[in-house]
């Protein structure tokens, strides 16, 4: 008698049998699925998601305020980590420009030391050229036999520069009145520069 009145309630409300039947069926088996471990496991996730959904979503609809100073926090700390990478880079920008500087200061104080240093060569280079020169031109003026005691007591490669400077007629002079050694040892000097220089060239 229930259930034809029940069906009749359902007929006046215009839900079908099969609609019905099929939710009933579908709560045999929840209830099932509840009474082992999947149920549990199933309430125990439902719990959860619905604290969360308490916690995260309030009724009213705003955020809870633990989480908004959570996020503030967060915010003001990543804030802050950026500041000081800033600071750090500025730092290190400034001491990288600092040594760059001192650098510079040191490479034009080297320029300018090398510039000196090739002004005093040149210098050196030139006044030893004339005193060789001077020397020279009074060894052609002295006495043959006198000259010739002088080169006699010079080594010859010392001597075979100083006869390579003369005036031939000079030195064929002084050559004559050296020891026939001395004086073969100071033209095979002379001859070797003179071959230097033609390979040289």
């Amino acid at each position: 008698m229930a259930r034809r009145a029940a069906a009749a309630r359902l007929r006046r409300a215009g839900i079908g049998a099969l609609p019905v039947l099929a939710g009933v069926l579908m709560a045999s088996g929840l209830i099932r699925i509840g009474d082992g471990p999947a149920g549990s496991l199933l309430r125990e996730f439902g719990a959860i998601s619905a604290g969360a959904a308490t916690a995260i979503e309030p009724a009213d609809g705003s955020a809870p305020q633990d989480e908004v100073a959570i996020i503030l926090a967060a915010l003001k700390d990543r804030e802050a980590q950026l500041d000081a990478r800033e600071d750090r880079l500025a730092k290190r920008e400034a001491t990288l420009a600092n040594i760059e500087q001192k650098v510079r200061a040191q490479m034009d104080e080297l320029s300018a030391a090398e510039e000196d240093l090739t002004g005093l060569l040149k210098l050196a280079q030139s006044a030893a050229d004339d005193d060789l020169t001077r020397l020279t031109t009074v060894y052609e003026n002295m006495n043959p036999k006198e000259a010739s005691a002088v080169f006699t007591e010079m080594s010859p490669i010392f001597a075979a520069g100083f006869l390579a400077r003369m005036r031939p007629e000079s030195a064929a002079a002084i050559m004559s009145g050296l020891d026939p050694k001395t004086a073969y040892s100071i033209s095979v000097m002379i001859a070797g520069r003179n071959a230097s220089l033609a390979q040289d060239g």
